[in-house]
């Protein structure tokens, strides 16, 4: 977590600049595979989201990592759609979430996503119901079976399809305690309910995550389009939690690295040739930064408390003199 323990740069990849950045950054993962770290999200900036999904996304998920991506202003909003489901920033959502929910961050620029106002925060958070669930992770193949939202035993919608089976199954009403915040939240009349278009369609016409409950999402499925799918549902209060934090961290590092005592970017201060000679003294350079990030965190986190009182009990002991040998260095005067 960050903030529990020193952040440090554990892996490099010496190449040319913004050539194979993906590849790069599986390469720095697998490297530190062997240091038996758990995995976690990976927050990355815009260089890697434009990375294909062979590059980058899928060798990351298939290592465990979840992904937290930001996007072009172009690329925000309705991205693409597989099994009728739509992929909404990133995640994938219900065929008939609200237009205003999803074309909320459509054609936003940057200043307007990173200081979002009353209104577009309030929108982020009314698509989080019409979200599917995750009803299964990943296996070993990559495939994911997401589910639709108004199915299951929790589910985070009303749908007029879905509630007349369920209807049919639950039996006769319970009561809720409205005093009981849970069960409130919990009721179906606080659930946002999915408004049917006014054409209707035959079942046979429907999408297929209308027609089932879950649907198979294989790495394939959204083509090139599956770079910009990710963990965390963008703009989320779990996706800045995240994001800037790790994103932070990661400007962090490298304004330690391009300091004026270290200074990596600074050519003279890498004379030596060839990229053997130059990843070993990149690796000592990286190493001195860390050196000097863990002393900053000792020198905050391990210190001794200082005492709280300053009375006559809490004071050092005076040391004990030896009086065999005076100021002088020569021996007292014998007793008689």
């Amino acid at each position: 977590m960050i903030g529990t323990h020193p952040q440090l740069a554990l892996g490099l990849v010496i190449d040319t600049p913004h050539r194979r950045v993906g590849s790069a950054a599986i390469t720095a993962l697998d490297a530190i595979a062997s240091l038996g770290l758990p995995t976690g999200t990976l927050a990355v900036d815009r260089a890697y989201t434009d990375q294909t999904a062979d590059h980058f996304a899928w060798p990351a998920r298939g290592r465990g990592y979840r992904l937290a991506l930001d996007y072009k202003a172009e690329q925000r909003g309705l991205q693409d759609s597989v099994h009728g489901a739509l992929l909404v920033d990133g995640t994938l959502a219900c065929p008939l979430m609200p237009a205003p929910l999803l074309h909320a961050t459509t054609g936003l620029d940057d200043a307007a996503v990173r200081a979002p106002d009353d209104e577009l925060t309030a929108l982020i958070q009314a698509r989080q119901p019409y979200f599917l669930k995750v009803k299964q992770t990943p296996d070993a193949e990559g495939k994911l079976r997401p589910q639709c939202p108004a199915a299951g035993t929790a589910p985070s919608v009303n749908h007029p399809r879905f509630n007349q089976t369920r209807a049919a199954a639950c039996g006769p009403r319970t009561r809720v305690d409205l005093t009981d915040e849970r069960q409130r939240a919990a009721h179906a009349a606080a659930k946002p309910t999915v408004l049917l278009p006014k054409t209707s369609s035959d079942d046979g016409c429907l999408p297929t995550i209308c027609t089932q409950q879950t649907i198979t999402l294989h790495p394939g499925d959204l083509g090139h389009k599956d770079k910009l799918r990710q963990d965390l549902p963008y703009l989320s209060p779990a996706w800045k939690g995240a994001f800037k934090a790790i994103r932070a961290n990661t400007e962090g590092i490298n304004g330690r690295l391009k300091d004026q005592v270290i200074d990596l970017a600074d050519p003279t201060n890498r004379l030596a040739h060839g990229r053997v000679a130059q990843t070993i003294l990149v690796a000592l350079m990286v190493c001195i930064a860390n050196q000097k990030i863990l002393l900053s965190w000792r020198q905050i986190h391990d210190h001794e408390p200082r005492p709280s009182s300053t009375t006559g009990d809490d004071l050092p002991a005076e040391p004990d003199i030896d009086d065999t040998t005076s100021n002088s260095g020569r021996p007292p005067p014998a007793r008689p």
